[in-house]
């Protein structure tokens, strides 16, 4: 079954709100010529058709002592075993992101660690947990993330 189709105002909306999700409905109805009344019923109407899902910081992850991101894309040792990995390493508080995709990878994990040291034991405990081999791409640095949808 299809969406029904995001008219070019929602887009706005929703590209204004990907940038700044504290932007008020005063400053998105300046932006996209509509009342704020206008502008707050059609927020709620995005958020409960699901467009919107919330809204979220962005952290600063040097500074909360985890400067370290990587990628770390998993393969199963024993691929006759169930595919549970996301529920396995659930619990592990340093992956960030877990994407199920297509390739010689099952999924790619983002995490953020302190130090080399920290990705080490961090690969450890992924693979004991999951019984998964591993292969690891260090960020090196980040020219842009989560960029709007403009």
């Amino acid at each position: 079954m299809t969406s029904p189709a995001v008219e070019t105002t929602d887009r706005l909306i929703l590209s204004l709100l990907a940038d700044d999700g504290r932007m008020s409905f005063t400053d998105l109805g300046k932006a996209t010529g509509l009342s704020t009344s206008a502008v707050h019923q059609r927020v709620k109407r995005l958020e409960t058709r699901g467009l919107i899902r919330g809204y979220g910081a962005q952290v600063d992850h040097e500074q909360l002592g985890r400067p370290l991101t990587a990628f770390i894309s998993i393969t199963p040792i024993d691929p006759s075993q169930p595919d549970d990995y996301p529920e396995r390493l659930e619990e592990i508080p340093e992956i960030e992101s877990c994407w199920s995709v297509a390739g010689d990878e099952s999924y790619i994990l983002k995490i953020r660690v302190a130090t080399p040291r920290d990705l080490e034991d961090l690969l450890g405990r992924i693979r004991a947990a999951a019984n998964v081999s591993t292969r690891t791409t260090i960020v090196l640095s980040t020219p842009y993330e989560n960029r709007s949808l403009g």
